[in-house]
């Protein structure tokens, strides 16, 4: 009566033992796979979301150089005070010239 009952405990064992080995042997396969489902749903997004950054990222960038364009030209006008002074002062004596050569030109009449 002793054999069946170890033969029945052997075959217990080396069955446990069997199904472990499977177990181990296939877990990295299912590790992979669940990897692999993830990066397959998650790829697309991401890809977008990349695609977005760069488009604004050229937006930003053209900004950017707008702005910095702009300054410079606020800078050059505020560099050109000294010509706009200098034509302001032109100007006013053409006026005076004008005025006294109006005046001028009506008491000769």
């Amino acid at each position: 009566m002793e054999e069946p009952e170890m033969q029945l405990k052997g075959k217990k064992v080396t069955d446990k033992f069997t199904e472990s080995v499977y177990v181990l042997a296939n877990e990295p396969s299912v590790a992979l796979y669940r990897l692999q489902e993830h990066v397959r749903r998650s790829l697309p997004e991401l890809a977008q979301h990349k695609a977005d950054m760069q488009r604004w990222e050229e937006q930003s960038q053209g900004a950017v150089y707008t702005v910095e364009y702009a300054c410079s030209a606020v800078k050059n006008l505020v560099d050109s005070s000294v010509y706009f002074h200098s034509v302001e002062g032109l100007l006013k004596q053409a006026i005076n010239i004008r005025d006294h050569m109006n005046a001028a030109s009506q008491g000769h009449r």
